[in-house]
């Protein structure tokens, strides 16, 4: 998927005219050409995500205003949303996740975790998913310590989405299978289980 680089020629515009600068001021601040600027802005070049992000940032903007992605304030509202995305993050073609569960009394305490395998072939997105949740984990642990500020935090999450914002997921194409299938393959599927 490509970036709509009219819209975001458009959004730049507006950003730098509620900014108050002219585009030659935006030019010098970037150190480029005049004549790439009002490139950018007519959408006659595509305008790499670093130089998004630089943009969103002497812009006094976000990134995922510049390229034109739009997420709710809100999405989850409630526990059943949250399981609705669970099913839906389950139904996606490029990630794959292994439930786990730990809880007594082979386990002292109760814990349930979602596992990506980075090296998982038939996932294409699970090694960027599991590159994301390190850089979660570590962004998220500074701001927890205070090491973050609540601004660098969110400006490292809306980089964050705006660099995957143009990474397509599909849906798993759903198989009706008999009964008879159905118990043909589960008889497979536990002999393979069993003799490994």
């Amino acid at each position: 998927m490509k970036y709509d680089t009219k819209q975001i020629g458009l959004r730049i515009r507006t950003a730098r005219k509620q900014k108050g600068m002219n585009q030659t001021q935006l030019a010098n601040a970037l150190g480029k050409s005049l004549r790439t600027i009002q490139k950018y802005e007519s959408g006659e070049i595509e305008v790499s995500i670093a130089m998004i992000n630089e943009l969103a940032r002497l812009l006094d903007t976000t990134s995922t205003y510049l390229i034109g992605y739009e997420t709710q304030e809100k999405p989850l509202a409630n526990m059943s949303d949250v399981m609705q995305f669970l099913f839906q993050l389950d139904q996606m073609q490029e990630l794959g996740f292994r439930i786990d569960v730990k809880r007594p009394p082979e386990y002292d305490g109760w814990e349930c975790s979602i596992t990506f395998n980075g090296k998982d072939l038939s996932a294409s997105e699970n090694a960027d998913m599991c590159l994301f949740l390190e850089e979660f984990k570590e962004n998220r642990d500074e701001y927890a310590s205070y090491q973050k500020n609540q601004k660098s935090y969110q400006d490292w999450k809306d980089k964050t989405l705006a660099y995957y914002s143009s990474v397509p997921l599909s849906e798993k194409e759903q198989e009706e299978l008999t009964e008879e299938e159905r118990i043909r393959r589960r008889n497979t599927f536990l002999d393979k289980q069993f003799r490994s």
